[in-house]
């Protein structure tokens, strides 16, 4: 006997019609929030100009077709080039996450919910130089900070309980929903338009996390947020335009991204959507390292302080033991050869060579002449690592959210010295009044990295009062990052 199922259309999956509702009905009153993601955009944006200088990221920015500008287009900062929106989201979106340095959100699943400006910044400014040249007024960065705090949201409560890279699927999949949500919104979406454009991002064939471990750990990790961010753009013009959208996208069995990508398992959530992760979210201020080192980066240090001190170096450290919760050892605990940057900053062990050795961890001791250094090598060979159980229940702590790493070295003469525990990095919300003068710090050092003396007090004028910022138009802003 055969079974057709119904043709009828079925309503829009609560997924769907939950994200649009937030997106187009919540008010965001709070002021922490739109403080901090006024901060986040500083240090999001610092970021970027810091990877300009890599020339294995610009090798890939500009338009398509070299000498392209597109009239009203979005600007790329620190640099000339004025793209179509969906481009110019590549091209911002692979600067900022290109040095790992943006900041992170952990859960169930991990991410970098700034990876979204890159969606937002682009749609924001394009739009701003198309309602100027058609006399209406344009966005300012105030509706940037607003889609930034409603992309960060998204992203990170979709993290909380659905772990995607349990099934083999990168969080970019979330750059992508989050950044559908909020440019659908700037663009000015139904909401039929928006539920629409949503579920193309569940019918988009996703990125699998082979770029992020070993062995094939490569440089796509560093720009695979710029192309979901840029097709998260192009999924909210497409639904402009009027194209239908699959309602019953997750649920439907057989065909639905549930049975086919997700292990027939559903979405959880249970928290609703406001401005939490905004106000939680992790700043990376003092090292580029893949979030789970942060506080072993720390720990490792305050060690070679000590060492110092006592007129010790690395080649006399015997073991050294890593305490560490189990997402840090799923992800960043890897054994032999590391093939390029972006296998060495995905290893927790490389990352705590190297301030033993050093006394620093900067994105340039990623390279091949500071990772021939053969004493790093030496150094992860003698290195002992273990979960320790209550550091991962801290980790899944909504309350808590720590990050905790513990580092105990052993000299070879026998000297055993006292056990370092970081729990909290310091771009952790419990560090944020400690953390928030170094952020700033940060991104002037960023913006002398490309802009004259003059240029860059332009910028700070307007970048660091946040009533003055909030109320700048975006046009305006982008054309003081412009070379």
């Amino acid at each position: 006997m055969s079974f057709y199922p119904s043709n009828e259309r079925p309503q829009p999956d609560q997924v769907l019609t939950d994200i649009a509702d937030y997106v187009l009905q919540y008010p965001i009153e709070n002021e922490l929030a739109w403080k901090t993601a006024h901060y986040c955009f500083l240090d999001t944006l610092g970021c970027g100009l810091e990877a300009l200088t890599y020339p294995a990221c610009a090798k890939l920015l500009g338009p398509i077709v070299p000498g392209t500008i597109v009239p009203h287009g979005a600007k790329v900062p620190g640099t000339p080039f004025q793209l179509d929106p969906v481009l110019a989201a590549f091209n911002i979106g692979t600067i900022i996450r290109w040095l790992d340095f943006n900041d992170t959100w952990l859960a169930a699943e991990w991410g970098h919910p700034s990876d979204n400006l890159g969606g937002i910044l682009a749609s924001a400014d394009w739009l701003s130089r198309t309602a100027i040249a058609n006399g209406r007024p344009p966005l300012t960065m105030r509706d940037v900070l607003d889609a930034m705090i409603r992309a960060h949201e998204i992203q990170g409560i979709m993290a909380l309980e659905n772990s995607f890279n349990r099934v083999g699927l990168d969080h970019v999949i979330l750059v992508k929903l989050a950044t559908t949500a909020v440019v659908g919104k700037l663009i000015g979406l139904s909401r039929d338009e928006l539920i629409n454009a949503l579920s193309m991002v569940f019918v988009d064939g996703q990125s699998l996390r082979t770029y992020r471990h070993s062995p094939n750990t490569g440089s796509r990790k560093s720009w695979a947020a710029g192309d979901a961010t840029s097709r998260g753009v192009r999924l909210a013009l497409m639904a402009k335009t009027g194209e239908m959208g699959y309602p019953s996208v997750l649920t439907t069995r057989t065909w639905g991204f549930y049975d086919v990508s997700f292990q027939g398992k559903t979405f959880r959530r249970s928290r609703p959507y406001g401005a939490y992760v905004m106000e939680n979210v992790l700043f990376k201020i003092s090292f580029p390292a893949e979030f789970h080192s942060q506080t072993a980066v720390e720990a490792a240090m305050t060690l070679n302080g000590r060492l110092r001190k006592m007129e010790k170096s690395s080649e006399d450290i015997k073991t050294v033991q890593i305490r560490t919760h189990e997402a840090a050892i799923r992800i960043i605990d890897k054994k032999g050869p590391l093939h390029n940057p972006a296998d060495r900053d995905h290893c927790i062990q490389y990352m705590i060579a190297v301030p033993l050795i050093f006394g620093r961890l900067t994105a340039a001791d990623y390279e091949d002449d500071v990772a021939k250094d053969p004493r790093i090598d030496a150094l992860r060979e003698r290195m002992q690592i273990s979960e320790e159980p209550q550091f991962t229940v801290d980790y899944l702590d909504s309350e808590k959210r720590s990050i905790s790493n513990a580092l105990t070295i052993e000299l070879k003469d026998g000297t055993i010295l006292d056990e370092v525990v970081v729990e909290y990095p310091i771009g952790h919300r419990r560090r944020r009044e400690e953390g928030i003068p170094r952020l700033v710090d940060k991104f002037k050092i960023n913006l002398a990295r490309k802009f004259p003396t003059k240029q860059q007090e332009m910028i700070l004028e307007t970048a660091l009062d946040f009533d003055r910022f909030a109320e700048t138009p975006v046009h305006t802003f982008l054309d003081l990052t412009v070379i």
